[in-house]
C-alpha cells in the first residue's frame, strides 16, 4: 500500500527519530544490524508459529477452508514506513480468526522489510513476498519497499492533528465544543484544521507552545496531567502521543497547510468479523487516502469505538475482542472520515444451520447467509390463508373477498401464489398505495403557500406518472428538474413547498438518498462521511431556483434564474456544486437543477437504488434493511448489507421497474415465513428470519374497515365510497386517521406513525362512532338472517370475511353456541362482528 511513512508508528527504538529530516548515525547504526539480523530471526520464527498455531487451534473447531493476508499488498514508501497487518483465517462454518501471531510466516527475499507483533516496517528499498501458513492453509502478500533512507518530518495536520482526535482533545465533550472548553477551543474532530492551528500557536503565545522549552509547553504539561487538567491524563510523558508533539514544538511548530495532501478517504479491514464469544480477538487495520494518491496506515491513529461493548469491545488499538452473542459495529475515524466493520460474535460451539435449504430467489440466498452466520434458524413457510391476506393487504391494500379465499384454497397449482402476486400488482390499488406513499415523502399538502388545486394537481401527476408506469428515477429526475407553473406543470410544486436552498438540498438527500445531512451544516458530522464541504456544494445546486407570481394569484412560476450562489460558513468562500458523495459536475451554461436530476435518475446510481429498494423492502416487512429508512449512515449500517445490494442491483436491472422488484419480495420465502409463537430474539426480528406483526397503515385500517362492513366512509373532496389511501392531499384528515397514526407532514418534518398502539386508538375501536356505525350502516347481519343463513354459516362468513381464514373448530363451537342460547341470533352476532374488528388478528398484519 502505497504511502507516507507514519511519524507516531515508526521508529520505535527512538524518540529522536522525529526531531529532524535525516537519520542520525545512531539510527544509521541500528538499521544496519536490523538488516544483518533479520535472516536469522527470520530463521526463528516458523517452528515457534507452528507451534503456537498447533496449540491454540480447537481440536473440536471445524476446519480452517481459507486463509488471507491482509491488505494483499503493501508498499511502505520512506523511512520507518510502517503497515500494519492481519493474517486471517476463515472456518468452514464461516467464522474468523486473526491467526496474525500464530501463523507461520517468511519472507522470500530477507532484509526488505521486518515485522514485528503484526506490523511490517520498511528496511531497504526492493520487494519481497510474505508467505502465511496456517494449519495449511497458506496466502502471500506482495511487500514493496521504496525510499527507505528518506525521513519524513512530522507535521501539524498529518500527525499532531490526529493524536488530538485519537486523545478526545477535540471531541464534542472537551475541547471540540461549540464554545470550547476552559477557554481552549478545537475544531470539532479537526474539521478547520486552520483555526486549530492558530489556537494552538497563536492565541496565547509563549504558553499553549514553547518552543524554546518545549516540555514547559501547556498543550504537553495538561496532557499528561503534569498541571490541573479537567480531562484528566490523556497519554504518558514516555508516550509516542508525547513524544511526536514534543518533537513537533522543538522542530518549530510550524504549519503544513498547503504542503501536506489532503485525506481522501478511509478505509477499514476486514469488511466483516464473525467471532466466538468469550474473548476471542481479531486486529483491524484503517488504511487513510491522501489527495496525492498516498495511503497510510492509520491504525494507531484511527479512533476506534463500539456501538455495543458487551458483544463487541474495541481498544484504542484497534484490537476487537468478542464478549456475549450478538451484532455490533466497530467505527473507525480519523480526519473527516468515518468508516465501520460488521462484528457478529455468535456462542461457541453453536451448530451451524448449515445453507439456506430450498431458497426460492436470490433473496432468501443472501438473508439465509447472514441467518447462518448468525447461527439462527428461520421459522417456516406460511399456510394459504396468510398468504392470501398477508399479500392482499401489503398489496392492494384491502382484504380478500370470500370469492378469492375460496379460489385461492381450492386451486391446485404449485405456482398460485405467483399468479396471485402478479393478478395484485395490475389492479389500480397497488398503483394508489404507493402514490400514497410517496406523497407522504414529498410532502405532498396545501399550506399557505401552496393552495388545495396545486396540491391536488400534484398528486395527480404523481398518480399518472406512476400509474404509467414511468420507471421511479425518471419520475423523480423529471421532478428535480421541473420548471413552470404549479398549475401548467404540477410538478414544480416540489419547489413551492420549500424555498430554502439548504432546506431542499436536506429533503432532496432524505427523501431520494435516504441521507440525513443537517448535522453537517454546523461541523463534519461525526459518525458518517460528510462533510461540511459536502452539504454546502450540494445545497449549490439549489442556490439558482427563480420563483415569480404567475397569472393566477394561487399560482407560483418556477425558473432558473442563472444567479446565486452558496457560502462555507467557514472562510465564506462560494462553494462549487457538487453532487452528494459524487464529483463536481461539468455545469457550463446547465441549469444546476438539470445535472442533479440527471446524476440522480443515472441508471447506475446505487444511492439512489439502494435507498428506493430498502423504501421498497420496509414497506413488506415492518422495518427496512436500513432503519430508520431515511438514515443511511456510516454509523446505522444495513442488517443486510449483501441483500441490500442485490436489491439494488436488480433493482436498476429492472429499469427501476417497482413492479418487478415486489414480486420478488413477496414471492421470497423471507416474506412468505411464519410467526413464532414467542419470540425475543431481536437479532432474527432485525435479521427476517421470520414474519413480523405490523400494524396495519391508518388508511388501510379504515379502508379494510369500510370494505368488510359494507359502509363506505366519505372523505373531504371525494365521492362516496372512495378509499382513504386516494385522499390527495395530506392535510386533509379525520379524527380516525389523526387517532390511528396517520403520516403527519408539517414544515419541519415528515413524521412517521407511531410504533405502538395507544389507549386512544383503542377507546376507539371499543366505543368510537366508526367501527358501530359502519356495522350498523352496513347491514350485513340483517341480510344474512333475511337470506335464511343458519349461525354457522354467518360465523363463517365473519371469520373468512375479516381475517381471512376459516375459524377453528373451537371457536365455531363457542360461538354457536352463545348464539343459539339467544332467543334473537341478530344481537350476539353484531357483537362477534365488533368484536373480531377490535381483535388484534383484525387490526394486525401478520
Amino acid at each position: 500500500m502505497q504511502g507516507h511513512s507514519h511519524p507516531i508508528e515508526s521508529c520505535p527504538h527512538s524518540s529522536a527519530t522525529h526531531r529532524d529530516p535525516s537519520p542520525s548515525a545512531c539510527e544509521r547504526s541500528r538499521r544496519d544490524q536490523s538488516v544483518r539480523s533479520t535472516h536469522g530471526w527470520r530463521r526463528m520464527i516458523p517452528l515457534t508459529f507452528l507451534l503456537l498455531a498447533t496449540s491454540t487451534a480447537r481440536s473440536d473447531a471445524p476446519p480452517v477452508d481459507r486463509v488471507s493476508i491482509i491488505p494483499p499488498t503493501v508498499v511502505l514508501k520512506a523511512a520507518g514506513a510502517r503497515q500494519r497487518i492481519v493474517v486471517q483465517a476463515i472456518r468452514t462454518d464461516g467464522v474468523t480468526m486473526d491467526v496474525t501471531s500464530t501463523a507461520e510466516l517468511r519472507f522470500s527475499e530477507n532484509g526488505i522489510a521486518s515485522i514485528d507483533n503484526g506490523a511490517l516496517e520498511s528496511v531497504l528499498d526492493g520487494e519481497t513476498t510474505l508467505h502465511a501458513t496456517y494449519l495449511e492453509k497458506s496466502a502471500d502478500a506482495r511487500i514493496v519497499v521504496s525510499d527507505s533512507m528518506t525521513f519524513m518530518p512530522i507535521r501539524f495536520r498529518m500527525d499532531v492533528l490526529p493524536l488530538l482526535s485519537k486523545a478526545g482533545c477535540n471531541s464534542g465533550g472537551c475541547h471540540g465544543a461549540a464554545s470550547g472548553q476552559d477557554g481552549f477551543h478545537l475544531s470539532l474532530f479537526g474539521y478547520d484544521p486552520a483555526h486549530d492551528y492558530f489556537s494552538l500557536t497563536r492565541e496565547m503565545p509563549g504558553r499553549r507552545i514553547d518552543r524554546a522549552i518545549p516540555d514547559e509547553s501547556l498543550i504537553l504539561k495538561k496532557s499528561i496531567n503534569a498541571v490541573a487538567h479537567t480531562g484528566g491524563q490523556r497519554f504518558t510523558k514516555e508516550s509516542q502521543s508525547y513524544r511526536t508533539m514534543r518533537a513537533w514544538i522543538r522542530n518549530g511548530a510550524l504549519d503544513d497547510a498547503g504542503q501536506s495532501p489532503a485525506v481522501s478517504g478511509l478505509s477499514i479491514a476486514p469488511t466483516e468479523l464473525v467471532m466466538e464469544a468469550g474473548g476471542s480477538t481479531h486486529r483491524l487495520s484503517a488504511t487513510a487516502t491522501y489527495a496525492d494518491g498516498g495511503q497510510r496506515d492509520v491504525s494507531l491513529s484511527a479512533v476506534f469505538i463500539s456501538n455495543n461493548e458487551p458483544t463487541a469491545s474495541v481498544s484504542p488499538e484497534g484490537v476487537v475482542t468478542a464478549g456475549a452473542p450478538g451484532e455490533a459495529l466497530i467505527l473507525a475515524r480519523f480526519d473527516a472520515f468515518t468508516v465501520g466493520v460488521a462484528a457478529i460474535v455468535v456462542p461457541e460451539g453453536a451448530d451451524d444451520p448449515g445453507p439456506p435449504v430450498s431458497p426460492a430467489n436470490y433473496i432468501d440466498e443472501f438473508v439465509g447467509a447472514k441467518l447462518r452466520k448468525l447461527r439462527i434458524k428461520p421459522t417456516a413457510i406460511c399456510d394459504d390463508p396468510t398468504f392470501l391476506r398477508r399479500a392482499s393487504l401489503d398489496i392492494v391494500g384491502r382484504m380478500p373477498t370470500a370469492e378469492q379465499y375460496d379460489a385461492f384454497l381450492a386451486d391446485t397449482d404449485a405456482t398460485k401464489r405467483a399468479k396471485l402476486v402478479d393478478a395484485l400488482l395490475q389492479e389500480k390499488e397497488f398503483v394508489e398505495i404507493w402514490v400514497m406513499k410517496w406523497a407522504h415523502r414529498l410532502g405532498i399538502r396545501s399550506t399557505n403557500l401552496v393552495s388545495p388545486k396545486a396540491a391536488l394537481l400534484y398528486h395527480g401527476w404523481l398518480q399518472e406518472r406512476i400509474a404509467n408506469g414511468v420507471p421511479i428515477n425518471r419520475l423523480v429526475g423529471e421532478l428535480i428538474s421541473a420548471n413552470g407553473g404549479t398549475f401548467t406543470n404540477p410538478a414544480t410544486n416540489f419547489y413551492q413547498l420549500e424555498q430554502s436552498p439548504l432546506k431542499l438540498s436536506e429533503n432532496v438527500a432524505q427523501a431520494f438518498l435516504g441521507v440525513r445531512v443537517q448535522c453537517a451544516q454546523c461541523h463534519n458530522h461525526p459518525f458518517d462521511r460528510w462533510t461540511m464541504n459536502d452539504y454546502y456544494g450540494f445545497a449549490a445546486l439549489f442556490s439558482q431556483i427563480g420563483r415569480k407570481p404567475g397569472e393566477d394569484p394561487r399560482e407560483l412560476v418556477v425558473f432558473n434564474s442563472n444567479n446565486g450562489e452558496v457560502r462555507h460558513p467557514v472562510g465564506n468562500r462560494v462553494m462549487t456544486p457538487k453532487f452528494l458523495g459524487g464529483v463536481e459536475p461539468e455545469l457550463q451554461g446547465m441549469d444546476r437543477r438539470q445535472a442533479l436530476a440527471e446524476w440522480l435518475s443515472d441508471s447506475q446510481n446505487r444511492m439512489f437504488a439502494r435507498n428506493v429498494a430498502n423504501f421498497a423492502w420496509s414497506h413488506f416487512f415492518g422495518r427496512g434493511i436500513v432503519e430508520p429508512i431515511d438514515d443511511f449512515r456510516v454509523s446505522n449500517p444495513p442488517a443486510n448489507g449483501p441483500l441490500l445490494e442485490a436489491l439494488a442491483e436488480h433493482l436498476i436491472q429492472y429499469d427501476h421497474d417497482l413492479r418487478r422488484l415486489v414480486r420478488d419480495i413477496c414471492l421470497s420465502n423471507a416474506y412468505q415465513r411464519t410467526i413464532p409463537a414467542t419470540t425475543r430474539d431481536n437479532a432474527a426480528e432485525a435479521n427476517f428470519a421470520h414474519a413480523i406483526v405490523r400494524p396495519l397503515p391508518a388508511e388501510t385500517l379504515l379502508d379494510c374497515i369500510s370494505q368488510v362492513t359494507a359502509a363506505p366512509h366519505k372523505y373531504a373532496g371525494l365521492p362516496l365510497g372512495a378509499r382513504a389511501t386516494q385522499i390527495a392531499d395530506a392535510s386533509v384528515s379525520n379524527y380516525f386517521l389523526t387517532t390511528f397514526g396517520r403520516i403527519r407532514i408539517s414544515e419541519s418534518c415528515i413524521c412517521p406513525a407511531p410504533p405502538e398502539p395507544s389507549l386512544s386508538q383503542a377507546l376507539h375501536l371499543i366505543s368510537g362512532s366508526t367501527v358501530n356505525d359502519k356495522i350498523k350502516a352496513g347491514g350485513l347481519i340483517d341480510q344474512w338472517i333475511a337470506d335464511g343463513l343458519a349461525p354457522e354459516q354467518i360465523v363463517e362468513r365473519l371469520y373468512v370475511r375479516c381475517l381471512g381464514r376459516a375459524p377453528t373448530a373451537n371457536e365455531l363451537s363457542v360461538v354457536t353456541g352463545i348464539v343459539s342460547a339467544s332467543e334473537d341470533p341478530k344481537p350476539p352476532l353484531i357483537d362477534l362482528f365488533w368484536a373480531i374488528l377490535n381483535s388484534k388478528e383484525f387490526i394486525f398484519n401478520h
